[in-house]
């Protein structure tokens, strides 16, 4: 009896990659997002995060949100600093930059018959923000009302350009 013989499977060769053709590893992880948002591994964690974001709050993410607003003889810079008492909050100003550095505490207890319950929150942040002009520190002002910080800095005057002969 002849022996049959099976049809041979044809050999891939493997080429290597051109730079052309080549694909980053930025590039693959993206492809990978795009595919795992198409087949819905994503979803729920997407239809959550923006709602969980808002409810976080600028305290409680580390960052205050901050203007700095540049005028012609000032500048000024507001925060918002939600539950941060007056008493709480450090800010110091340098020629070309103010730090904000707050903490905030916060305790809840409430007690009916056997029933206890006591939340505790804690909150912490530095914040330094680069001011697009010299500033004079010592002539600085601040207020501080419903939990929004204004600062305002008076520029210092530019220097103009002198020449010095070398001798």
């Amino acid at each position: 009896m002849a022996k049959k013989e099976t049809p041979r499977k044809q050999e891939k060769t493997l080429r290597p990659r051109t730079s052309e053709s080549a694909i980053s590893p930025w590039e693959e992880m993206e492809r990978w997002f795009e595919r795992a948002a198409r087949q819905g591994w994503l979803r729920p964690a997407l239809w959550e995060w923006p709602s969980h974001l808002e409810s976080i709050g600028a305290l409680h993410s580390g960052v205050p949100k901050v203007d700095v607003v540049d005028r012609d003889a000032e500048v000024v810079v507001r925060a918002e600093l939600p539950g941060v008492a007056k008493d709480d909050l450090d800010v110091t100003v340098t020629d070309d930059s103010v730090t904000l550095k707050a903490h905030t505490s916060h305790v809840e207890k409430e007690e009916k018959g056997e029933y206890y319950r006591r939340e505790m929150s804690y909150g912490e942040y530095q914040r330094t923000v680069s001011l697009p002009h010299a500033v004079d520190g010592e002539k600085a002002r601040a207020t501080f009302n419903d939990g929004v910080l204004e600062l305002t800095l008076p520029k210092v005057e530019k220097t103009s350009r002198k020449r010095v002969k070398v001798e």
